[in-house]
This record gives C-alpha cells, structure tokens and sequence, in this order.
C-alpha cells in the first residue's frame, strides 16, 4: 500500500466519547418514558460505538503500513491541511 505523503486527518476520540456519555446519561434519562424514542437512542448509541470501532481498526491499519494518523479536535482544522484540489467534486 503507497503511503499517502500526509497524515491521515480522523476525529479525536474525545468527540465520539462526548456523544456517547450525552446520550447515555441525559438523552436516554428523558427518552426512557418513550419505547419508540428509547429504541432510537439505543440504535444511535451503537452506531456510534460501532463507529468509534471501527476508527480503532482504521487506526491499527495505518500503523501497520506506516501511515501517520492526525487527530482532529474541530473542523476548523479541515482549512489548515486541505486545499481545493484535495477534495474530491
């Protein structure tokens, strides 16, 4: 696999762990009257630790072929390292 000549740029951890604590202890708290609601609130719940997991093999990825990972804390990190031509139309 040829490396990529840059970081590859993935969220930092932190953001899916912010989103999984606000749904599990608040948003699930006031959903759990409703089964219909709660059920959503648990299928998000999965699909963002299934995400995270998925990162977590990404990332065991690019450390076997050398790939440099570069954690993002925000968006506004995204105009520091892309110009127009990296992204595609």
């Amino acid at each position: 696999m040829a490396n990529l000549g840059k970081p590859l740029p993935l969220p930092s951890h932190i953001h899916y762990e912010l989103l999984l604590r606000l749904l599990e202890q608040q948003t699930m708290s006031v959903a759990y009257q409703n089964p219909q609601i709660r059920v959503q609130v648990q299928e998000l719940i999965v699909a963002l630790r299934k995400a995270l997991s998925q990162q977590r093999q990404l990332e065991e990825t690019c450390r076997q072929v050398k790939i440099d990972v570069e954690y993002q804390w925000s968006t506004n990190q995204l105009g520091d390292h892309f110009l127009p031509k990296d992204v595609a139309p």
